[in-house]
Order: C-alpha cells, then structure tokens, then sequence
C-alpha cells in the first residue's frame, strides 16, 4: 500500500468523525526540538467525546494520538517507513493503548471552542513534561477491542501490532461497567510472560529473525494540556464585598514523550531499535 493510499484512508476517517459528531478541526504549526516546523491538525468531538491529535514527523513516521474521554483510553498510533533495501515492507504501523490520565488533556468540549487569531504562528509548548516509559504486556485482539475503547477501529492496519499494558488493564476494570475478566478476554500475553523468559533488547540482538525487546519513542510536541483561569472581581454594586471570582482566559500547553518497549516476533520488526 503507498502513502498516498494511506492518505486516503485517514481523510475518510476524519470525514466520519466529522459526519458522524460535531466535530471541529485545528491545524497548528509546532516548532520541534530540532528547530523544524511540523502541522498538527487536532479534531475534537463533542458527540463522541474524543480527541484526536495527528502529524507527520520530518522522518516520514505519521503519528497519531487519540484521546477517548468515556474509556478512559489513550491511543498512540505509529506509522513507521519500511527500510526496503533491508528487506522490510513499504511501512509498518504499531498501537499502543494506555490508561488516559484525566487532566492531561484539555476535555473535548473545551478543545472543540479553541480558536486561533493567527492561524499562521509557529507554536512552541509552555511545558515540558519530559519522558513517561511504558512496558507493554500483551497484544490486544482488535476484533474483540471494544471493553478497552469503540475507537480501536484506527489500529485496524495494526491488528497484530496493538499493545496494552497489565496495569492499565486493572484500572480500567475498576470503572463502572468493566470487569478484569472482560478485559483479559480482549487480550494475549506476550510469550515471555507466559513461559517466564528474559528476552534480549533488540540493539543486543543480532540476528534479524530472532524475538527481542523492541523501543519506540514517540513526542507530542505541542497539546493543549490545560485551561488557564484569570481573576476578576465581582463589580456589582449591591454587594459590597467585591467578591473576587475567577474566569477562563487561555490554555496552558505542554510537550511530552512517549517512550514504548514492547515485544516483537523478529528484530525484523524493529531495525532503528539499533
């Protein structure tokens, strides 16, 4: 499948967010570490209670983050370019699923209201929040994926590429209507937690077609991660005690990376893991 197929695919699922929700679409344009402009366009649906937040690094590799406020679930979706001259395919995409922390994320009615007076400026993040690593545990079966989240339909080109985590999986069983056994149901452990193996990081691996711990980084740079509130005073003159009282007047933004290990059958799967 070539990129422009690919293209093709995202604007007809951005197409359904926006036929299927009230939704509102946002392109920034986000100066990276390196000095380099990159274009995020955020979509955020009200009907769904959903964010999505989406750009293309100057490597090639399409990201895609996808907040589902209801599940509680965070998607980070990588679409990685296949080195061809090493026997790899046009391109590879991997899914990571994760517990959203509330806060981290401005709510999707909040996202949908965001304006910019100069659509045009070159953003840059107020904060950054550094480096979070994940150890993932075990494939999600997308076709049984709907305890986790009804969003899952975007890892659809990953369907054996989708991780999930042991922890996230016991504090999504804790939500109202969940249960552990139903999540378990949606997922396989990797083979080293089953049979109780080490298994060798990739950059120690050298064999191609040998299983390894692979490690995958990905950076939001710029999200709205919170609302800024302003103080004001109450001005109405029937009362005197001018009580002071506190409006929105902004968003707070942040950068944060994601840092992924995750098993892989062959180190085939994970070349730049070197």
């Amino acid at each position: 499948m070539h990129l422009s197929t690919i293209k093709i695919q995202k604007l007809i699922y951005f197409l359904q967010i926006i036929i299927c929700g009230s939704a509102e679409l946002l392109t920034i344009n986000v100066q990276n570490q390196g000095g380099e402009v990159v274009q995020e366009t955020i979509t955020s649906n009200i009907h769904d209670d959903i964010i999505m937040l989406e750009f293309q690094r100057t490597d090639g590799t399409l990201i895609t983050q996808l907040i589902d406020f209801r599940s509680e679930a965070q998607v980070l979706k990588a679409l990685v370019l296949g080195e061809e001259e090493r026997g790899q395919s046009q391109y590879q995409v991997m899914c990571f699923v994760t517990k959203f922390q509330k806060g981290d994320f401005i709510t999707s009615d909040a996202m949908a209201k965001l304006r910019q007076k100069n659509p045009s400026t070159i953003r840059t993040p107020e904060e950054d929040k550094g480096r979070e690593n994940f150890t993932m545990t075990g494939w999600v079966n997308l076709e049984r994926s709907s305890p986790i989240s009804r969003h899952l339909s975007i890892c659809s080109e990953a369907k054996d590429s989708t991780y999930v985590r042991d922890v996230d999986l016991k504090s999504w069983a804790e939500l109202p209507g969940s249960s552990m056994s139903i999540l378990e149901s949606s997922v396989t452990s990797f083979p080293n937690a089953q049979q109780h193996k080490v298994i060798s990081r990739c950059n120690e691996v050298s064999s191609i077609w040998a299983p390894c711990i692979c490690s995958l980084e990905l950076c939001i740079g710029w999200y709205p991660c919170g609302l800024k509130y302003c103080k004001g005073k109450n001005d109405n003159p029937l009362n005197s005690n001018q009580i002071n009282s506190s409006y929105r007047c902004g968003i707070k933004t942040c950068r944060k990376c994601n840092n992924f290990s995750y098993y892989v059958r062959q180190k085939q799967q994970c070349l730049w893991d070197e």
